[in-house]
């Protein structure tokens, strides 16, 4: 566990040195960065490993949200670490992030692995109404809607003490700063960028994502100079926790 201060707030870190090239994470909606904890423990020992929790997620500080911004927050602590040239993974709004990042900072970002995500998702009539309810009656009330666009059906059956879990993580989040976060993701459209980049990249898609569905993660691939697309079977929106081992492979494929 390190913290870092970024922009005056603090910043919450796992990061694991190492020599071969660095892989950085990115985080979803709503969670934090043990999502990530499956795919790292299938990464090889010797490469530098670094994942943080967004503003007002986890235990890092709150603030302004936008997804520039939260990438110059990502961008800052791949700085103080000293890491460039790095796989950049990230899910859902994570996958945004790493598109930003991908155009802010191009010395940082050798490739990508964008998982479940879009170039814009959603829309107005998406996200407004979960922003005034996160505001009004908090998170709690909308989990199990959550949940059941961030698992799949087979997920949700079969792992029922993690699937706790995770809505223990969702309505532990700061529901200012969830619904600041689904602004972000509102009012973010990448399509102008995506000619931008250029890094070789993996987009994967889960089938039964209610949330960035395949055909969203189809046209991102397509949008992209150098990207494939690629499906997870009887997955849903965090292929991170249901499973871990395509990420990891795709990962260590680029």
């Amino acid at each position: 566990m390190r913290f870092i201060t970024v922009d005056g707030r603090s910043l919450h870190c796992a990061f694991r040195p190492g020599t071969g090239q660095p892989v950085v994470f990115a985080n979803s909606l709503g969670t934090d960065l043990r999502i990530w904890d499956g795919v790292a423990a299938l990464l090889p020992a010797d490469r530098p490993l670094l994942m943080i929790d967004k503003r007002g997620h986890g235990l890092s500080s709150s603030g302004p949200v936008s997804i520039a911004a939260l990438a110059q927050d990502l961008a800052a602590a791949m700085d103080h670490f000293g890491l460039s040239g790095a796989v950049a993974c990230g899910v859902s709004a994570g996958g945004m992030i790493m598109q930003s990042l991908a155009v802010q900072r191009p010395d940082l970002a050798a490739a990508a692995v964008l998982c479940c995500t879009g170039l814009k998702i959603g829309d107005a009539a998406t996200w407004t109404p979960r922003i005034e309810a996160a505001r009004s009656t908090g998170i709690t009330p909308m989990k199990d809607a959550v949940l059941e666009r961030w698992f799949s059906p087979g997920f949700r059956a079969a792992r029922a003490a993690e699937l706790e879990g995770y809505g223990n993580m969702l309505t532990r989040t700061d529901a200012e700063s969830y619904a600041r976060v689904c602004e972000a993701i509102r009012d973010t459209d990448l399509t102008a960028d995506a000619a931008k980049v250029t890094q070789p990249a993996v987009c994967i898609a889960g089938s039964d994502d209610l949330a960035t569905p395949p055909a969203l993660v189809r046209a991102l691939a397509a949008a992209l100079p150098d990207a494939r697309y690629a499906e997870i079977e009887h997955c849903g929106l965090l292929p991170c926790i249901e499973a871990p081992q395509t990420v990891a492979e795709a990962i260590l494929s680029l």
